[in-house]
Formats: structure tokens, sequence, C-alpha cells
């Protein structure tokens, strides 16, 4: 069964989606790409201990601080998604890491002399749990701000909440986001 609930972000509104097994879905919705993808009609709005804990989480972290914890998560998709996603989790708050870097670490991990940073890429750009696997921290070489699926704007505005200085990346042209 997939479970709903609601988080009112000073960002915008938020979807968040859980299962069983903790929460799989956290998303803007509105002006964001992949808005619920996976979510069926058969979902149900609940209250959970995991959706209370990304709450709590969302409160502390809404304030400019690090929440120290993270609520139950229950990554989904195929291996690769998954080991995207538990790499991403281990980005500290407040520090960014490229798609190359990314990649490399998989590389090596699985004894290959290299792996394509796009397809880094395609794995982060369809995070389904946005910010609590901080799909934000992940810039394209050299500091470019690369897409973000609940908008530029918002990543820019999460860099920035957790402290990062902005001069050290190039944004987008203003029509790109």
């Amino acid at each position: 069964m997939i479970y709903t609930n609601a988080y009112e972000s000073p960002l915008g509104s938020i979807l968040l989606a859980g299962d069983e097994q903790g929460l799989t879905g956290l998303w803007f919705t509105e002006g964001s790409r992949y808005v619920g993808l996976g979510l069926n009609s058969g979902a149900q709005r609940r209250e959970t201990d995991y959706f209370d804990r990304t709450k709590e989480w969302l409160d502390v972290y809404f304030t400019g601080r690090d929440p120290g914890f993270l609520p139950k998560l229950h990554l989904t998709g195929s291996d690769f998604r998954r080991r995207v996603g538990e790499i991403m989790c281990e980005i500290p708050y407040g520090q960014t890491v490229t798609y190359g870097w990314i990649a490399q670490r998989i590389a090596a991990e699985r004894g290959l002399a290299r792996m394509s940073a796009q397809a880094v890429g395609g794995a982060v750009g369809r995070n389904p749990i946005c910010i609590l696997v901080p799909c934000h921290r992940v810039v394209g070489a050299n500091g470019n701000l690369t897409g973000y699926g609940g908008g530029m704007a918002r990543k820019k505005a999460l860099l920035e909440l957790e402290g990062n200085d902005m001069r050290r990346f190039t944004l987008p042209a203003k029509g790109a986001y």
C-alpha cells in the first residue's frame, strides 16, 4: 500500500509518499518535474511515524540547520539508482560533489575503468526523495549548477540555506530556470 501526506515549506507545498518500509517520495508540488512519479490512484492519505519524522526533519532543515538524522527511507528503483541515492545521502550538509565524482566512486566499487557521469545525472535527476536524498548537492563539473527536478531557483535556495557561497557556482542563463 502507498500512503501520502503533505508538508508546507518556505519553498512551496511538498507531497510525501511512502509504503510499509518507509518514505519513498518527496516532491515540490508546483513547478517540479516527476511529481508523484510512481504513485497510483489507490494511494491513501495517512499519518505514519516516518511522515512525522520527515516533517520534523524538514522543520529543522528549513531553519538552516543540519537535522542530524534521517527518517526511515525506502529507496526504490534499479540497483544503480538505489546506489546513487545511497551515495547522495552521504554528502555532508553544506557540501557539494559532482556527477563525475559519483560516477568515479561507483566505477571503483564495481571494478570498472570508468562510469558515465551522464548515467549518474539521469539517476540524480529522477531522485524521488528530494532534499532528504540531497540531489541539490550534486553539481556539474567546475561548479556548474545543472538541472534540478524541483526547479533551479529551488536548487539555488537549498544550497544557500545550507550556507554555500553561491559565487563558486555558475548559474544557467536566466531563461534556463
